[in-house]
């Protein structure tokens, strides 16, 4: 049998969506092997956060009590530790900000190849990942030649896991070095909170780099009203100064599921689809057919959104 040890993840006392996403993927990766699936729970109200992701499908849970927020190097001890413990075949963590911080360093630690930003997998004896390369236009997949590996997954691509499972969960002693720990978090500051929270919209007509100037934004703000929809936007708005930071979607920005997400002028790059693609209606509008943003769009208008926008507008009004 091989096993899986998959690894939560949180952030200011709530667990994090790719935590039950992590669940799912874990899942189907041990009744690939035969093996049993194995979640970590480091730090933070550990708990509460074990009873949350004790899903259907997870036969075992590992809590960490070490601090309360995200830490690399208690991360990365509590991981090895585990891993030395339990002597997993995979060890699958989340392709965010968070995981990509740590993980490199357990594969390191661990020597283990890793895989990172995998969408889809797997399980002959050995494993087979499927990324996905310039802005999500080319597909590949990785052999992995290697009994035992480290693989990140890219979030929104495992539906959340649910159910109320069984699993024994197990506090476990990472005997943490306190000397090794060279960071800690003392605090949080929001940045550009405004007066819109975008989470909360279920309508969305968002903008990015093909609205070209700033001037021309207006003309998406007007279909936005006629829509009675919220406006947002990709990273590079907000990069530009266009629009501030609670507006953006994204991995770096919010994720959003609103019931309609009208993306205009936006290409689809990995980064933002990771945080609109649970929205329940996609509707793209953009002058590339090739754009990844259609790859995920329930309905496209491959055309010139200068021409577009303001027809719907009319409609709309």
């Amino acid at each position: 049998m091989t096993d899986v040890l998959a690894v939560t993840e949180h952030r200011r006392g709530s667990l994090r969506d790719v935590s039950f996403e992590v669940v799912t993927a874990g899942r189907e990766l041990a009744d690939a092997t035969g093996g049993d699936l194995h979640l970590a729970v480091i730090s933070g109200d550990v708990d509460k956060f074990a009873e949350q992701v004790n899903c259907d499908g997870v036969d075992q849970i590992h809590t960490v009590a070490y601090g309360e927020e995200f830490n690399h190097d208690v991360y990365t001890q509590a991981v090895e530790a585990l891993y030395d413990d339990l002597s997993p075949s995979i060890v699958l963590m989340p392709n965010s900000v968070n995981g990509l911080d740590y993980a490199p360093a357990v594969a390191n630690g661990l020597s283990l190849p890793l895989v990172t930003d995998v969408v889809d997998f797997e399980w002959d004896g050995a494993l087979t990942a499927t990324r996905e390369m310039y802005g999500s236009k080319v597909e590949t997949t990785i052999e992995v030649d290697a009994e035992r590996v480290a693989v990140t997954i890219r979030g929104g691509e495992w539906p959340a896991a649910n159910g109320t499972g069984d699993a024994e969960v197990t506090a476990f002693d990472a005997d943490i070095d306190e000397g090794a720990i060279g960071s800690r978090v003392t605090g949080f500051e929001e940045v550009g909170s405004g007066d819109v929270d975008i989470s909360d919209a279920e309508v969305l007509v968002s903008v990015g780099r093909g609205i070209e100037e700033e001037e021309n934004l207006e003309l998406v703000e007007e279909l936005a009203d006629a829509l009675g929809a919220t406006l947002s936007s990709s990273r590079p708005i907000v990069d530009a100064g266009w629009l501030p930071k609670n507006r953006q979607v994204g991995q770096s920005g919010k994720v959003v599921t609103p019931k309609i997400y009208l993306a205009v002028g936006i290409s689809g790059a990995v980064q933002h689809v990771a945080g609109m693609k649970g929205s329940e209606t996609i509707i793209a509008i953009n002058t590339d057919p090739n754009a990844p943003i259609f790859d995920i769009a329930d309905y496209g208008i491959v055309g010139d959104l200068f021409d577009v926008v303001p027809e719907l507008v009319d409609e709309f009004q």
